[in-house]
């Protein structure tokens, strides 16, 4: 069973112990520590390894395909980018960095591809409903960024350079031991795009200048800590400075920017934990038109956890309590500015020859919205051979956002909190494979209308079946993963029996590598099948596959060179309508990683 001295190890250790674990520990899914073979819940990993082996450019790109995850992008790098969680909305995914819940209280979502990868050291994913531990948001799950923390090379640095004038730099500092660590990275990224728009307004975007669309970013982060006794003090920083232009009547440009700041204390008392944190994540967008400015949006949201886990008899006892001030500003003058939300919460996780257990309830009193009580239960046993059962149940709420109830002209003040129940059954072998079955019901599910007002959907259902699979035969790895569902419109009107926007019905990648030591080589084949851009189902997007290519050369012990052919067969396709996405392009990479001593 696990222990909350886990939860201690991992924090104090940070991504080092997570790799060297067969299983890799994570803390999401439950707050606590455990490993992805004893979660109950349905959870990919992805480690700083699996990034630099893949060779991408952007979180979007890293993401896309996995199990439950659909991606819409309006047209490449830095361009605005939309995930879909087992079917259900965009701004249906809580996002956390280091524990600090982040995104735009305007828009509801968080901008993935503004995140800089190379400061990021691993992600969480869980799919399945979170409200019962993390309130609000968190119907379609949870993904957590963990930034680059103290330990592995003590100096790592990138330079990239390929098609549309793309060029990449990056640079880490670490260091420190189990008294004291500290970390600094500093990243960039340069490149011209392409004309990230062919479309019309009926197809979802003005083709007003046939031209490329570049975009540039700056990022950075900085990670200090420090251990005396049974006390832990870690500061963490950052922060992405993006600069992105893009076709529109209205707009064609914006400066972006995207900070976290976390302070975090853990004090052990014996087998018990307690955790404290502050957080402020700040999103700001300053929109251009052939640059003169046009309007801004900024978000700022400040946060506060206290949580306790407790031994108490065969299980770990977790309580705790959240508070979010969200206050969002700018020139678009909305009627209400400020919301703020106190969360309180319960966990009980235990085991018995029965099976494993972990039962949740959570309580949030919404300054807007008033009380919400959600609550989840999640049952695993061993049924021989390896093999586990799972089964789930879980409740979630999410608040409309500040553009839906008050933007100008555009708003619904009456606007409905969403909410869902999800059920899940579930059969896995270790981290070999593992076969999900889910079912969410979302009411009042949030839409927009021809006249881009938000409205209330009586009833949504989502149905689907997730698969994923490894295996590894000498210096041959395979990875696959398919996702099968039915994101139904189940209202009351003409669109009833449609399929939610830009969902596909199906769709996966398979990823397979070999690793001679010296040189590796790898390929990633994406497939997605068609699916809508609107409401009424009446844009339809084209199906597609994608495969790119990989490869890799070990110069010395602490010099890489590494090759990737993006979109190798140049295939031309959209993920959202009007907006197309970059054909074949050839990237290289030299990476430098001194090892530690």
């Amino acid at each position: 069973m696990r222990k909350t001295a886990l939860v201690a190890a991992l924090l104090a250790a940070g991504p080092a112990v997570a790799a060297e674990t067969a299983a890799p520990l994570i803390v999401t899914a439950t707050r606590t520590a455990e490993t992805a073979d004893e979660t109950l819940a349905s959870v990919t990993v992805i480690t700083r390894e699996a990034i630099e082996r893949s060779q991408v450019r952007s979180v979007q790109e890293l993401l896309a395909g996995l199990p439950g995850i659909g991606i819409a992008n309006n047209g490449g790098d830095g361009k605005a980018t939309s995930l879909f969680l087992r079917g259900t909305e965009s701004d249906h995914v809580l996002v956390l960095v280091d524990g600090v819940r982040v995104g735009s209280a305007t828009l509801g979502t968080t901008a993935f591809e503004q995140l800089p990868l190379a400061e990021i050291e691993r992600i969480e994913i869980v799919r399945g409903p979170r409200s019962a531990l993390y309130g609000s948001e968190a119907i379609g799950g949870v993904i957590q960024i963990f930034t680059r923390r103290g330990g592995g090379p003590d100096l790592s640095a990138a330079l990239g350079a390929g098609s549309r004038a793309t060029a990449s730099a990056s640079l880490s500092l670490r260091g420190g031991g189990g008294k004291a660590w500290y970390a600094l990275g500093l990243s960039g990224l340069d490149t011209d795009g392409i004309d990230a728009c062919r479309g019309s307004l009926t197809e979802g975007c003005f083709a007003i200048k046939p031209d490329e669309d570049g975009y540039r970013n700056l990022g950075a982060s900085l990670s200090l800590g420090g251990r005396v006794g049974d006390v832990e003090v870690e500061l963490g920083w950052l922060r992405s400075e993006g600069e992105t232009e893009f076709d529109g009547a209205f707009q064609n440009g914006a400066d972006t920017l995207q900070e976290v700041v976390r302070l975090e204390t853990r004090i052990e008392r014996g087998e018990a934990l307690w955790t404290v944190r502050l957080g402020r994540a700040r999103d700001e967008s300053d929109n251009t038109l052939d640059g003169a400015f046009v309007s801004r949006f900024v978000t700022e949201r400040d946060s506060a956890t206290v949580q306790a886990d407790l031994p108490v008899g065969a299980g770990v006892l977790s309580l705790g309590v959240d508070y979010l001030d969200d206050e969002v500003g700018g020139t678009a003058g909305y009627a209400v500015e400020t919301r703020r939300d106190t969360g309180v919460f319960a966990q009980w996780q235990a085991g018995s020859a029965a099976g494993d257990w972990a039962l949740a309830l959570r309580h949030d009193d919404n300054e807007q919205f008033g009380d919400h009580v959600t609550g989840s239960v999640a049952w695993g046993r061993e049924v021989g051979a390896g093999l586990r059962l799972v089964a789930a149940y879980g409740t979630a709420f999410k608040a409309p956002t500040f553009n839906e109830l008050y933007f100008p002209g555009f708003g619904n003040p009456d606007l409905d909190p969403e909410r869902s129940r999800s059920v899940e059954l579930g059969l896995r072998r270790r981290q070999w494979w593992s076969l999900t079955l889910f079912a969410t019901r979302i009411d009042d599910l949030i839409g927009f209308d021809a006249s881009f007002t938000p409205r209330n959907i009586d009833e949504a259902r989502i149905v689907g079946l997730e698969g994923e699979a490894a295996l590894r035969l000498g210096d041959w790895a395979l990875r696959a993963g398919a996702t099968l569902q039915e994101p139904e419109n189940r209202g009351d009107g003409a669109e009833r029996g449609n399929t939610l926007p830009r969902r596909a019905r199906a769709f996966g990648r398979i990823e397979l590598d070999r690793d001679r030591g010296r040189w590796s080589a790898g390929a990633t084949l994406r497939a997605e099948g068609p699916r809508y851009d609107d409401l009424a189902n009446t844009r339809r997007l084209a199906g597609y596959a994608v495969l790119d290519l990989r490869g890799a050369y070990r110069l010395s012990r602490a010099l890489r060179l590494q090759a990737r052919v993006e979109n190798a067969l140049d295939k031309d396709y959209e993920t959202a309508a009007g907006y197309p996405q970059p054909g074949r392009g050839v990237f290289l990479t030299l990476r430098y990683a001194r090892p530690r001593g």
